[in-house]
């Protein structure tokens, strides 16, 4: 009888300690937290970049004189002096912005790749 006593006791006491510890307190999963600040999405690229209709984000920007690995998107648009036949926008498997720019000329086509809005090479067929 007396175990019985005791295991009653232990039993009403782990109840009322479970019912007055959350008046006073609020339970782990009821702490408000302040969200995490959320990771950029895609990578961060100074200076106009292409949309995916050809034109740039910012008019009368660039230096560039002459098409050659390193310029802009811009530059090439600004260079080349009329806006692409086709501009494929997307990102890499590495989160790098890579835009593939194509000019369909007289003399054939030309194909320009850029990687975070800078040329990195140039196919013609």
């Amino acid at each position: 009888m007396r175990v019985k006593v005791l295991s009653s006791v232990a039993f009403a006491a782990s109840v009322l300690a479970a019912c007055t510890s959350t008046s006073r307190a609020p339970t782990a999963s009821a702490v408000a937290t302040a969200p995490a600040p959320a990771a950029p999405s895609g990578p961060v690229i100074d200076g106009p970049m292409l949309g995916p209709d050809g034109r740039c984000t910012v008019t009368g920007f660039g230096t560039a004189t002459t098409i050659e690995p390193g310029i802009t998107e811009c530059d090439l648009v600004r260079l080349k002096g009329k806006p692409a036949t086709d501009v494929l926008v997307g990102e890499s498997g590495k989160g790098q912005r890579e835009v593939q720019v194509l000019y369909s000329e007289p003399g054939g086509r030309e194909l320009y790749f850029f990687v975070n809005n800078r040329l990195d090479r140039v196919v013609k067929p």
